[in-house]
């Protein structure tokens, strides 16, 4: 912020100063100025509660030139006491109008095909009647009965079994005319991990040859769907819909306001479209958290489609739900990955129902938290958790020749920070590694070993943000590995799009991914970035281990702390109208 309490963000500030020109008063670019600033944090609107508006400032934004009423088109529309960007408050109203009206409309379905289908995909044990498999059948018949289905769940709660099961009843509804099938995420390395799930779980399904083989073998990321470019933008929207009948998009808890908005607009309208995501985890880094607002309010179905529901599925099925988009929903309970007992399946619980006294005890007891090391001692501390963590990635470095090997070793250990910059943030934490680690670093700070991170997109050479690679030296050359469904594609460094040393990397990058054994860095005192999201997020990219260094205001302010987006989504969702 600068002295006068206005933000201090270069854009924003010529926006403001561009609708001082266009005739709006000083009290309207203050507020433009601070929206924009919100809007970069990733809230999709500002409540002039937030911006601490008084209420004769407020009757001062009657009739200015550039502040419209929703339905006009200004550069700023103010939605009751929400303040939008006019494409913000547009994205937003479209969305909740496409998904309302998406989930209002009913396919045509064979029920008895259905109910036998049911049965065989997703038989049930004695005595599972509302958990873990029971949870699963349902959310599929949820998914073929609706043209929209939300299956939410946590980390091994069987989202992709889930969604294998649900191709399977779909192909099976019309086995003469396989519906045209889209596997989608938001960034390449969840694609990726989709596409593997989908094809290992394929072998497994009772289906015929031909309808299994309708099943698409790849994963592509939203973008890449959509037909993005720079400079054009999408090539599919509601004039030129995808050609597609069923789209699944993973980590949905990733897509923002935009993105989503735009997939809804392509989307034909006769199409499925299946949304599966974590809604306690993290939400995307740009505007909006789509996933956890259409979430947010269902009590169940509506008692008509629940009695639907339970006569089809033999489950109990309870609910009272308002409104088409309730019957939308399903939450997998049961985790199984997790071990009931266990301390990471008892801390992503505790974090999940917001108890932070809970969550604190874990920590201790589970003796899995310590402060931060002393500063001086910092480097030295990180280089011995490093060399811990990856010990047997150091020794594949200095053994291996195959690049498969030495990524699995790679894979098994993340060291993850809350923020990308500051003392404590993985920036500075990388470069520290990097000063340590390298030996003999070439042009451009490469050397064998370093792990990178590419920061932007390429598709010419097919990496995308997100994506890590490894750089291993061969013939007298370093080359970087990236891992892809037909093996490994090795690149030399300064054929790269940006990137950086992925040593260390944020909690946000390491979304869609899982390990055996994490540390998590929180700064050095409480920070508005951390929340119990956070946590949670960090938490459960853990397969076997969990620790976590950080001070103790940090900590407590983390447990302490939900992360909230200003956005009026959620009450165009779930408001009666």
């Amino acid at each position: 912020m600068s002295p006068d309490g206005t933000p201090d963000f270069p854009l924003a500030r010529h926006f403001a100063e561009l609708l001082g020109r266009l005739g709006a008063t000083a009290e309207v670019q203050d507020l433009a100025a601070i929206l924009m600033t919100r809007v970069a944090d990733g809230h999709s609107c500002l409540t002039l509660e937030a911006a601490l508006l008084a209420p004769e400032a407020q009757a001062s934004l009657d009739g200015s030139p550039v502040l419209g009423a929703p339905g006009d088109f200004r550069p700023l529309i103010l939605d009751g006491h929400r303040l939008y960007l006019y494409r913000f408050w547009q994205y937003e109203t479209r969305l909740a109008a496409a998904l309302l009206k998406r989930a209002a409309d009913l396919p045509e379905v064979d029920e008895e095909r259905l109910g036998a289908g049911l049965l065989r995909h997703f038989p049930l044990p004695a005595g599972d009647q509302g958990m873990g498999l029971g949870d699963q059948r349902l959310a599929a018949a949820v998914a073929v009965l609706r043209r929209l289905a939300v299956i939410s769940g946590g980390p091994g709660t069987g989202k992709t079994t889930t969604v294998l099961g649900v191709l399977a009843l779909l192909l099976e509804q019309d086995p003469l005319r396989p519906p045209r099938i889209a596997l989608t995420a938001p960034t390449g390395k969840a694609a990726t991990r989709l596409a593997d799930a989908l094809r290992a779980g394929r072998q497994r399904l009772d289906l015929p040859p031909l309808l299994a083989g309708a099943i698409p073998d790849e994963a592509q990321t939203l973008h890449r769907l959509l037909g993005y470019h720079p400079e054009r933008g999408f090539a599919h929207d509601a004039d030129h819909p995808l050609p597609m009948d069923v789209v699944v998009v993973d980590e949905a808890s990733m897509v923002g306001l935009a993105l989503m908005e735009a997939l809804l607009r392509a989307l034909p309208a006769h199409a499925r479209l299946i949304l599966l995501g974590d809604r306690d985890q993290l939400a995307s880094v740009e505007a909006g958290a789509v996933l956890a607002e259409i979430c947010a309010a269902p009590a169940g179905p509506r008692p008509a489609f629940a009695a639907r529901l339970s006569a089809l599925t033999g489950l109990p099925v309870g609910g009272a739900g308002e409104g088409p988009l309730a019957d939308c929903m399903v939450h997998l309970r049961h985790s199984y990955r997790f071990a009931a007992g266990g301390s990471i399946g008892r801390l992503a619980r505790a974090l999940q129902q917001g108890d932070a006294g809970a969550a604190l005890g874990i920590l201790e007891a589970e003796a899995i938290w310590q402060p931060l090391p002393a500063e001086q001692g910092l480097a030295s501390a990180l280089v011995e958790v490093v060399r811990a963590g990856w010990k047997e990635y150091f020794r594949a470095l200095q053994r291996e020749v195959e690049p498969a090997r030495i990524h699995a070793a790679w894979e098994r250990f993340r060291l993850l920070s809350a923020l990308r910059q500051g003392p404590w943030g993985a920036e500075v934490l990388n470069a520290v590694l990097d000063a340590r680690l390298a030996r003999a670093p070439r042009r451009g700070g490469h050397y064998h070993g370093r792990p990178v991170i590419i920061r932007q997109n390429d598709g010419a050479l097919g990496l995308f943000n997100g994506d890590v690679g490894l750089t291993l030296a061969g013939a007298g050359q370093l080359r970087v590995f990236f891992p892809g469904r037909e093996g490994f594609r090795a690149f030399a460094p300064e054929r790269l799009p940006a990137h950086e040393s992925a040593w260390v990397m944020t909690v946000h990058q390491s979304q869609g991914s899982e390990f055996d054994d994490i540390l998590l860095l929180l700064p050095d005192a409480d920070n508005p970035v951390l929340s119990r999201e956070l946590l949670y997020t960090a938490v459960t990219r853990a397969r076997r281990g969990v620790r976590l260094w950080g001070a103790e205001a940090a900590l407590r302010g983390a447990l302490a702390r939900r992360m909230a987006r200003d956005s009026g989504l959620e009450a165009r969702l779930w408001s009666s109208p």
